[in-house]
């Protein structure tokens, strides 16, 4: 998925899909793809390694909303102890991350979610998603939700869903794009709407 050149700053419409689950997965767990890996909590990440990841995941999915913060505004959310980083590594290197945000308890929010591009296809996301669910479950919450939209990969919704989450909401949401970031293209799929 490309992106078009930088631009002037830019207000985009967005389709947002609502997910949730209200109950732990009832299934087994998924094991590991490959040998190597560990998810590590990163205790007290720092501005720069976190915008590392945020940038290396999500520039793709045209993540742009913790961009704009500035590096107190940030460091407050990721060190706020009811924020976890979690972090995929396989065979030392980071490859992915979950981060849960429990600061609106009793629910828990699957925050950001995803991989490097040098990882997807490898069944990592698969394992790691699984992972941070089960993970968020042990904390006990009423529920646990993310969101997307349809600038994120085209089988994000589906992955959700096959993960035990149900849709709950889409509305169209403008994305404020800071000048320099490319207008995003649309994922090609179709299946965010139902």
């Amino acid at each position: 998925m490309g992106a078009a050149p930088p631009s002037a700053p830019a207000s985009v419409p967005t389709l947002v899909t609502y997910l949730e689950m209200t109950k732990p997965p009832a299934t087994p767990a998924i094991r590991p793809p490959l040998g190597g890996i560990e998810i590590r909590v990163a205790r007290r990440p720092t501005v720069s390694f976190y915008r590392y990841l945020y940038r290396a995941i999500g520039d793709d999915w045209t993540w742009v909303v913790r961009r704009l913060l500035s590096d107190e505004e940030l460091r407050r959310i990721i060190g706020d102890p009811a924020v976890e980083v979690n972090v995929l590594w396989v065979e030392g290197v980071p490859a992915g991350y979950a981060e849960l945000d429990r600061r609106q308890a009793p629910d828990t929010e699957l925050a950001y979610f995803g991989l490097l591009p040098e990882f997807i296809g490898r069944g990592l996301g698969r394992y790691l998603l699984d992972w941070a669910i089960r993970h968020a479950w042990r904390a006990g919450p009423r529920r646990l939700w993310v969101h997307t939209c349809d600038f994120d990969h085209p089988r994000a919704i589906a992955v959700y869903r096959k993960s035990g989450f149900r849709v709950y909401d889409q509305r169209v949401e403008q994305l404020e794009l800071p000048a320099g970031v490319p207008l995003p293209q649309r994922s090609r799929s179709q299946e965010r709407s139902g």
